[in-house]
């Protein structure tokens, strides 16, 4: 009979809501388009009229893209008279970062 072990790294709670809010965020920014908003965002803030011009979708999908890139808190923003300008959460996208490279380190092969 064989026995399957459980695995006790993704067992721990903690852990796996971690991974949860991970499995969230890889969603998030694996729709090729929300990407590309977040490439043209690590150069610094935007205006959702600049981001338009630099990748040719109408103004109401990347709205869109923009709402759920901040209901994750990924990217911020401010207005400033008619425009909203937005920028990339630092402080979050570096939350994400660290659980991503946690999770990868898990799964490092033992040489």
């Amino acid at each position: 009979m064989i026995r399957f072990m459980k695995p006790t790294r993704c067992s721990n709670k903690e852990l796996t809501e971690e991974f949860a809010d991970l499995a969230k965020f890889l969603r998030t920014i694996g729709e090729e388009n929300r990407l590309k908003i977040l490439c043209l965002l690590k150069n610094g803030e935007l205006c959702v009229c600049k981001i338009v011009e630099n990748l040719s979708l109408p103004q109401n999908l990347i709205s869109t893209h923009l709402k759920t890139l901040k209901d994750l808190k990924l990217v911020e923003s401010r207005q400033d008279g008619k425009f909203v300008y937005y920028s990339i959460s630092k402080e979050k996208f570096n939350k994400y970062k660290s659980s991503l490279n946690n999770f990868l380190k898990n799964y490092e092969q033992k040489n």
